[in-house]
């Protein structure tokens, strides 16, 4: 599968080798861009499923050069990618930058297969949750926007997270354990009117407590529906996860919907250009996002190349 592209890039030094988004009011981005191409579509009840092995796939284990895609653009500005820690580039080495996407991959991106994955508990406080010291990541975003789907993507499942027309089912702090070393998070979604007030106000009062006191938590991957244009609230939680220092890689979904009409009048690269240049005012290094379909898979190996670099990083420091 098709998930890398190289860039020529003139010398640039590494920004801060922290993994949190720090945000504090910047400049405007200067006007260098780089082409970034995006991947191609691929063909392809506390109800939670139990263990599964999965038959891994070969296209993570070799990173190999793919020419960019024949498809629109996105244009990035070299200031606005995310350079992992301890990666330098150069004229003389230029980087490979997941496709649809803004991060440049690293050393560090290896064992990014999804080999088994398990539903291990639901808590409803931070404390609750599994302590044997595993990484983790969550997923948050706003109810609807595709979260149970793109975990049930991520490790090729159908059913391993529920997926409900309901907006809102998901009431808990959800572990489950991948490749017996690691865990993805799936937390409650936040914006579901219809939910009753005293609930949502325990959705909100617990997942915060997660995000500031949990030791395990590597990076929060905060959804954005693409096929709309983003919401007051979507940037209100990216501010408080930026505020507060929480690491966070922004995941865009439903990005198969391109019916120009129905959605705003945009196309969901455009959305996607629109939060990242209202979001550039407020943070000093741009967060790393991907574009994602739980529909195609498309952005599937790039989530979990950029979780494997993120992890080891981690892991060793």
């Amino acid at each position: 599968m098709a998930f890398l592209t190289h860039f020529p890039l003139a010398p640039v030094h590494h920004h801060s080798s922290s993994l949190f988004t720090r945000f504090i009011l910047s400049s405007k981005p200067k006007t260098l861009l780089i082409l970034a191409a995006i991947s191609s579509p691929q063909t392809a009840t506390s109800h939670f499923s139990s263990t599964s092995t999965i038959n891994p796939s070969s296209s993570l284990e070799i990173l190999q050069d793919i020419p960019i895609a024949e498809e629109t653009p996105l244009q990035i500005a070299k200031e606005k990618l995310f350079i992992p820690p301890e990666t330098e580039i150069s004229s003389e080495k230029p980087p490979r930058i997941l496709r649809g996407s803004n991060i440049v991959l690293s050393k560090y991106a290896r064992d990014a297969q999804v080999i088994s994955a398990e539903f291990v508990k639901s808590s409803v406080e931070t404390e609750a949750c599994p302590s044997d010291g595993s990484p983790e990541f969550a997923l948050v975003g706003r109810s609807n926007v595709g979260k149970s789907s793109l975990l049930n993507s991520i490790v090729k499942r159908k059913k391993l997270a529920l997926t409900s027309k309901k907006p809102g089912k998901t009431q808990c702090i959800n572990h489950f354990r991948i490749n017996d070393s690691w865990f993805l998070v799936d937390l409650p979604g936040y914006g579901y009117a219809s939910a009753p007030n005293e609930l949502r106000k325990d959705w909100n009062k617990f997942t915060k407590d997660y995000f500031l006191n949990r030791s395990t938590l590597v990076s929060v991957f905060l959804l954005i529906d693409a096929s709309i244009p983003a919401k007051k609230i979507d940037f209100e939680y990216a501010s408080w996860l930026g505020q507060n220092q929480v690491p966070m890689t922004i995941i865009f979904t439903k990005c198969d919907k391109r019916k120009k009409k129905k959605n705003g009048g945009k196309h969901p690269e455009e959305n996607v250009q629109d939060f990242q240049d209202l979001i550039s005012e407020y943070f000093e290094a741009v967060p790393p996002w991907i574009m994602t379909s739980s529909v195609t898979n498309q952005g599937r190996d790039e989530i979990l190349l950029h979780m494997s670099q993120l992890r080891n990083y981690w892991l060793k420091h």
